[in-house]
């Protein structure tokens, strides 16, 4: 399997709704950003599926070293083998890679969050800053646009906090926000054990509202000029804000399942949002 295979594998096995807008980009463009989710996919998986928090450490200093060995011309991952042919058309710096790793393993020393601010930080590095190097590969002319990006990358985070909150709870990771569960009287013991009651709901409604106000910030900051190229990542956000709808809609049941769209609707929507440019 060659390098680009190995990544178009990973992309398209996924089922993110990510891969549903890639395929609407021109072959170079859809091969970079193809790469660099393969790599975001690669380092997140690390954490997700090694049990073993000494083990899953290694794994991450392992993909330090394999991001700088890359950025000095010699990669050994089919990942990076994959993504540094495009570096330099798009503005990829081994700064990007490094925060995206910073932000994994985030996950392996901390499993709450007191308030929204330490919680954002964490959005900040897992998907605002995967927002921007977005952002430079669909294409733009404006700066604004990558502050655009970050921003409706942390809505992208937002939304899955909320749609994972049973999942990740059963890793033994909450990102509710400490004070937040402690203002709507949520215990962690009742995510844990999947008791849905009038507080819970409450306190996901006001994460909701969080999220929603994110994307209404970063659509208002994107500058008309990039509209047009920067269709991709509005496809992804009527993909997540059309599932967060639908958690909301179900009145957030979202502790013993893992609420999604299926692939049709993915495809519709990201077609639908083409046609439109909005």
């Amino acid at each position: 399997m060659s390098p680009e295979q190995y990544v178009q594998d990973k992309a398209a096995k996924s089922g993110s709704s990510f891969y549903y807008a890639f395929l609407f980009l021109p072959p170079p463009r859809r091969a970079a950003i193809t790469a660099f989710y393969a790599f975001c996919r690669e380092v997140d998986d690390v954490v997700d599926e090694v049990s073993d928090a000494g083990v899953a450490a290694t794994k991450l200093a392992w993909w330090r070293t394999e991001v700088q060995r890359a950025f000095g011309g010699s990669p050994s991952h089919p990942v990076t083998q994959a993504l540094m042919p495009h570096v330099k058309d798009y503005g990829i710096r081994a700064d990007h890679l490094l925060a995206v790793i910073d932000g994994c393993e985030m996950d392996l020393s901390q499993t709450r969050y007191l308030d929204f601010a330490g919680l954002e930080r964490y959005c900040h590095l897992v998907a605002g800053v995967v927002g921007e190097v977005a952002a430079n590969i669909f294409g733009r002319q404006a700066e604004a646009t990558v502050t655009y990006a970050h921003r409706m990358g942390q809505a992208f985070q937002l939304t899955n906090i909320i749609r994972d909150v049973g999942d990740d709870a059963r890793r033994g990771r909450i990102y509710l926000p400490v004070n937040e569960m402690q203002r709507f009287d949520v215990k962690a013991h009742e995510i844990l054990n999947r008791d849905y009651s009038e507080r819970f709901s409450a306190l996901m409604h006001f994460q909701a509202e969080r999220a929603h106000q994110t994307y209404d910030q970063a659509l208002a900051l994107l500058p008309e000029i990039d509209r047009r190229a920067q269709r991709p990542g509005l496809m992804m956000a009527n993909i997540y804000r059309t599932l967060l709808r639908e958690i909301e809609a179900g009145d957030f049941q979202v502790l013993h399942q893992r609420i999604s769209l299926t692939p049709l609707r993915k495809i519709w929507i990201a077609m639908r949002t083409n046609w439109q440019g909005r």
